[in-house]
């Protein structure tokens, strides 16, 4: 079955929104290496319009001006783009098309056809949406250390938790933290009564 990972930059007050407002100056090569590293195993990726429309209204003229960026929007152009609307939709940008039928079992679809991994870039609610039904593999949070203080946060409030496991940690040297996180199944149901034992003792 086909891995889903999905990757979002997120401030420390858990901020996901226009993170090219606030990120740009925490980029280095350690984040560069993490992200490509992050989606270097997928050959499909999942947009949700909002952000399609944004990758795909630079990286095609930035592949087409041949900048030392090109070999990455040609990396993004020659993959397989699957956008989620409820709107039809006319594409311009190489291989995109539009996901057809319900989310969950076209998603869930999708996982089970052969090929390599497949990878989100932003995209908040279809992170949510894979999220609450179980099918995301991998969540590579870049946590920032800046408090945007306003904007759309990954995690809304009146949802049921989400449990979580840590599968890998890196610092970078600009403060960034690399948080990889997997699926935890449930979370357990421990109180206070288990766990005071753990206290320092004098």
């Amino acid at each position: 079955m086909r891995k889903i990972s999905a990757g979002l930059f997120m401030a420390l007050d858990g901020v996901v929104e226009a993170p090219d407002q606030w990120h740009f100056p925490y980029y280095n090569d350690q984040m560069g290496a993490a992200v490509s590293a992050s989606l270097g195993s997928a050959d499909t990726m999942l947009f949700g319009r909002v952000t399609y429309n944004g990758f795909a209204g630079a990286w095609p003229e930035r592949e087409a001006a041949g900048g030392e960026d090109a070999a990455f929007a040609k990396s993004l152009g020659d993959v397989r783009k699957i956008v989620v609307s409820r709107s039809p939709l006319e594409f311009t940008w190489r291989n995109s098309e539009q996901l057809r039928g319900d989310f969950t079992e076209a998603v869930t679809a999708l996982k089970n056809e052969p090929g390599g991994d497949i990878g989100l870039s932003g995209s908040v609610s279809l992170v949510r949406q894979l999220l609450a039904a179980g099918l995301l593999d991998e969540l590579n949070l870049f946590v920032h250390p800046i408090a945007v203080r306003k904007g759309l946060r990954l995690f809304d409030e009146g949802t049921p938790p989400i449990p979580l496991a840590l599968l890998s940690s890196q610092a970078f040297t600009t403060g960034v933290m690399h948080l990889v996180y997997g699926p935890a199944g449930t979370g357990g149901t421990a109180g206070y009564d288990d766990v005071k034992s753990h206290l320092a003792q004098d």
